[in-house]
């Protein structure tokens, strides 16, 4: 039964999802993970922080609505001056794209009704209910996070001497594919202003993009959160630990034929039906043509 306030009112659980138009269909599928997997779908509030979607992909995400109980709020990020300023000069990620930095403007974008809000990357797969992590107490941290395991290979890379004058290997790194914000503290910190100043420094074109940045802001001010909430790089060998998210960090996804194909990401079979066997499809065509566009020289 849904957690209600002294007034009667359902308790939001926020959740945003930071993508672009050609990701879609894996923001529908984890999006869809964290309804399908928690009776309190009443109290699910999606904030959808992407840059301008075709009609029928919007049509497609506002589908989640006629499935659950749920609201969606859509933010349309190529008409935010600011996220377009951000994204046109800082160092760019190659692989995802500079919506990357998107997440880094959540206090900006949400509205004052919240408070908590968990940020997830849209490469995961949810299957636990996340109210736990609504009624986790943060025991005054501003975040919540979880250890990633790569930490030390990805400030120091090779012989993990690169940054020593930037990060201590002995310090405990988070992943920040999910992030469980206290929002006032988030917005207190200034991340936007921090990473202005890091980049006229010179550090932003040094570090990890916005990942790398996030664990310099919040040093020892994170709640360490149990490691089945984000466990990176989502292997067969990990269906028989009951992760409650799998994080396809991969360079292998889910929706890959070879996910399928060789098995080898964790509950491949269980994501696609998440996602539906329809859009699953459809966004392979959407993939195929994508490459092909690509090899030929057209563009996107």
């Amino acid at each position: 039964m849904a957690q209600e306030t002294a007034a009667g009112a359902l308790m939001a659980m926020h959740v945003a999802l930071t993508f672009d138009d050609n990701f879609w269909a894996p923001a529908y599928a984890t999006m869809r993970s964290v309804c399908l997997f928690t009776h309190r779908r009443p109290e699910l509030v999606f904030h959808l922080m992407h840059r301008t979607l075709t009609a029928e992909h919007r049509a497609d995400l506002e589908k989640i609505r006629d499935e659950f109980p749920v609201e969606l709020r859509f933010y349309d990020l190529d008409q935010s001056e600011m996220f377009r300023d951000i994204a046109a000069r800082m160092p760019e990620n190659k692989r995802l794209s500079n919506i990357v930095y998107a997440r880094l403007l959540i206090d900006r974008l949400v509205g004052p009704d919240v408070t908590r809000v968990l940020y997830l990357d849209c490469d995961m797969l949810v299957r636990d209910d996340i109210g736990a992590l609504f009624d986790l107490d943060l025991e005054g941290n501003a975040i919540g996070a979880v250890r990633d395991p790569a930490g030390a290979l990805i400030t120091g890379q090779r012989d993990l001497l690169k940054n020593r004058d930037i990060f201590d290997p002995a310090d405990p790194y988070f992943n920040a594919g999910l992030v469980l914000i206290d929002v006032a503290q988030w917005r207190e910190a200034d991340i936007v202003g921090r990473m202005e100043a890091a980049h006229a420094s010179g550090v932003m074109q040094r570090i990890y993009y916005d990942q790398d940045l996030l664990n310099l802001i919040f040093k020892r001010r994170w709640l360490k959160l149990p490691w089945r909430w984000n466990v990176v790089d989502a292997r067969p060998a990990h269906d028989g630990i009951d992760p409650a998210i799998v994080h396809y960090t991969g360079e292998t996804k889910p929706w890959s034929v070879f996910a399928h194909t060789f098995g080898s990401v964790a509950f491949a079979r269980v994501y696609r039906h998440v996602m539906t066997n329809e859009l699953f499809y459809r966004f392979a065509r959407h993939r195929w043509k994508r490459w092909w566009k690509k090899k030929l020289g057209l563009g996107r």
